[in-house]
């Protein structure tokens, strides 16, 4: 007989604007159960403005203050509480005897295409579409006609697990036309095909290309497109300290580093794809721009991190988790100017969510229109990475030759997807 779990998740909302709302998270505990709670937390636009998580390896207590992005403020809250609902492990007595929750199978993909007149901000009102609809982009082909007209190919799942219906199928039509209005002239909605497949890579990367986007880290010297602007050079410095002095069985890790959009999942990630289980972990609130996480750690047999290669091997990982956990740079591709933007994906498969989002509302505050765009997986550096490449369009006021206009618009897309 299972335990009822209809309190797993409780969301508390602020009592007055500007307040932070609370999530606390109290079921049985599985390997990154954290990590896949703070991915979440990110896809819905929020920022966790402090949090507290502890567990005894059977069951864990999760508290998380949040608020909304400034570029993301509506929320779905009962939705929210769903997809956080559905990563708890089942509370009953299969999981204590297997110790793993039964694997669901994956969710369907459907392509949506639409072809339509072309205008500047376009894939970004349609992104933040089908966000608000809780439909997650997989893949991307975006492709521009010389007369002006964009056919676009979204791959995408639907987080409700309910885009087979009839009912969520015409919201998904209605919403995209209010959007696109008359400007559009044909969109379709169907199960993805074996033309899913032949869109999982992405053009080959030239090695130049290739070198500097995946690189191990930046160097002190980077003159190149990921240099990092004058007021932002504090960035290049975390403060990750090992100590074993304080606990009998477990390892801590003080963390000191800059603050940014997704600072939690990317240091949960991190320790879950090397395996280290956290046994309770405070993330202090923002103090001039600055954050505090200190987290009591094990291995995954259970013992504490003594090898100095591997506290040394940990300690660098995550510091360049936390300074590049997204790669920003603008290059050539023959005659066109390209975007390219990159991020590592979890061992699980999982890439980062709204990377996309992100920088197609970059581009629009910034005037650019993008003739053409797609998303794929790389590998590289023994990992696998995502990727977004977009070619921008020449006609608008940045002339592409300009290294200042580079610079700006690399700028303006990295502070927004780390939340500058």
């Amino acid at each position: 007989m299972g335990v009822p779990t209809d309190d797993a998740v409780l969301i508390q909302k602020g009592k007055k604007a500007g307040d932070p709302h609370v999530i606390t998270v109290n079921c049985p505990d599985k390997h990154g159960l954290g990590c896949d709670i703070c991915r979440v937390i990110l896809d819905f636009g929020l920022y966790i403005t402090k949090g507290d998580v502890s567990t005894d390896g059977i069951w864990c207590y999760m508290v998380f203050w949040v608020v909304p992005h400034s570029s993301s403020p509506f929320v779905r809250w009962p939705s929210l509480k769903n997809r956080l609902q559905s990563l708890c492990p089942s509370c009953s007595v299969t999981f204590y005897f297997n110790g793993q929750p039964s694997n669901s199978s994956a969710s369907p993909v459907y392509l949506l295409k639409f072809f339509c007149l072309d205008r500047k901000g376009l894939l970004h009102d349609v992104t933040q579409v089908l966000s608000e609809l809780e439909l997650s982009i997989q893949k991307v082909k975006v492709t521009t006609t010389p007369d002006g007209r964009v056919l676009d190919l979204f791959f995408i799942t639907d987080n409700m697990e309910l885009l087979h219906t009839k009912e969520r199928q015409d919201d998904t039509y209605k919403q995209l036309n209010a959007v696109l209005g008359e400007s559009c002239i044909s969109c379709e909605l169907k199960l993805a095909g074996p033309e899913y497949e032949c869109h999982q890579g992405i053009s080959s990367l030239s090695p130049s290309i290739e070198e500097e986007l995946f690189r191990f880290e930046l160097s002190d010297k980077e003159t190149r497109s990921q240099a990092l602007s004058p007021d932002m050079a504090r960035l290049k410095k975390a403060n990750v300290v090992v100590d074993n002095t304080l606990s009998p069985a477990h390892t801590l890790l003080q963390i000191l580093c800059v603050d940014h959009k997704g600072l939690f999942y990317d240091v949960l990630r991190t320790l879950k794809d090397c395996n280290i289980k956290i046994a309770y972990g405070r993330f202090s609130l923002n103090s001039n721009g600055y954050r505090d996480l200190d987290l009591f750690i094990q291995q995954n047999d259970g013992k504490k991190i003594v090898d100095p290669d591997k506290q040394d091997g940990l300690c660098s990982r995550l510091r360049m988790e936390m300074l590049h956990p997204l790669r920003v740079i603008i290059s050539n591709r023959g005659p066109d100017t390209e975007l390219l933007v990159a991020n590592p994906v979890e061992l699980s498969g999982t890439g980062r969510p709204r990377v996309f989002y992100d920088i197609t509302l970059a581009l629009k505050s910034l005037g650019i229109c993008i003739f053409s765009a797609e998303i794929g997986r790389h590998s590289s550096s023994e990992r696998e990475w995502e990727v977004y490449r977009f070619l921008l369009d020449e006609n608008c006021r940045f002339k592409f030759s300009s290294t200042v206009a580079r610079n700006e618009i690399v700028d303006k897309v990295r502070r927004l997807l780390m939340g500058w």
